[in-house]
């Protein structure tokens, strides 16, 4: 069985989505507050619980049954950094690109539980990147291949202040041509879902809770695009930001001629519609102020070290 030497607040959330409590069930079930439960969440590995409470998750562990045990064993082979880590460290589970430097996280293969009624899917190990396509990194493409810029762009150029944001107002063509150009491919609707819900079938990268304060939509009334790695408390079980909220990201999978899926909605969607395994698509041609995109890629020899460029300028702590 999978033993914790000191549980920090990553451990904290695998045991409870393994559990698949809410916080207020979890809270009720270890003897602590709801607000508790969400400060160590939120604050993952930099926060150590007291002895007390140690004790409490160690007899919740060692008391679960073992399809539980199993789900946690799977969560925290999913954490994507050790402790003390940056969350953009390279290391075996993320690596930037050769070609972009985009950060990448790696989502092993297995099972995961897939769609609305939870249909158990396997899939081949892939790597996905951990932020949506930034402004800044459609920029090097458009510059590079002289493909024409988005609408919001101050012509040739994003503006600055939208650099770190998610590109939008790209066609499933556009989305298609940047992948292409990198060597890596849009997402299916799997293993997109799959980065959002990881092993355990999440109903959101973040657990089973309705939490808009975790993703940016509609009810967020942020009402514009944020910084691709604003909601550090919303990633997946991979560490992979913006799965619910920001902009709705085009996917590889076809559902009619002509026609792609589309997940996770954005700042303009209502938050009932950000789960992962919610369906929706569009034509090909179709583009708005909340659509952008991520890339996947199933080969991991397209990753190195040292990668010096990044699609993204590095945020304050």
């Amino acid at each position: 069985m999978v033993t914790v030497t000191t549980w920090t607040g990553r451990e904290i959330r695998a045991l409870r989505q393994a559990k698949r409590m809410s916080l207020v069930t979890f809270a009720e079930h270890i003897g602590v507050s709801e607000r508790m439960v969400s400060k160590w969440e939120a604050r993952g590995a930099s926060i150590t619980p007291r002895p007390v409470n140690q004790s409490a998750f160690d007899s919740s562990l060692s008391l679960s049954p073992p399809d539980v045990r199993d789900r946690f064993a799977a969560l925290l082979a999913a954490l994507p950094a050790a402790h003390g880590e940056r969350a953009d460290s390279p290391g075996p589970d993320r690596n930037h690109h050769t070609g972009t430097g985009a950060l990448m996280a790696r989502v092993p293969e297995g099972f995961f539980l897939s769609g609305p009624g939870d249909d158990p899917v396997w899939l081949d190990e892939f790597w996905i990147d951990v932020y949506p396509v930034t402004n800044a990194a459609y920029f090097t493409f458009t510059t590079a291949t002289g493909h024409p810029a988005p609408r919001h762009w101050n012509g040739p150029e994003p503006p600055a202040e939208l650099a770190d944001h998610p590109v939008v107002w790209v066609t499933w063509d556009d989305a298609r041509t940047y992948a292409t150009w990198t060597g890596r491919t849009l997402p299916t609707a799997p293993q997109w879902e799959k980065a959002a819900r990881g092993p355990a079938g999440a109903t959101y990268p973040w657990g089973n809770t309705d939490s808009v304060g975790k993703c940016n939509v509609r009810e967020s009334a942020i009402g514009q695009t944020t910084p691709v790695h604003r909601f550090h408390s919303g990633t997946s079980p991979y560490g992979v930001y913006d799965l619910c909220g920001n902009v709705w990201e085009w996917l590889a999978s076809p559902t009619a001629p002509g026609r792609y899926e589309l997940k996770g909605s954005a700042f303009t969607s209502p938050f009932a519609r950000a789960a992962p395994s919610a369906f929706n698509d569009a034509d090909h041609t179709m583009r708005d102020d909340d659509t952008g995109f991520r890339c996947a890629t199933v080969s991991p020899d397209t990753f190195a070290n040292a990668v010096s460029a990044k699609e993204y300028p590095p945020r304050s702590e």
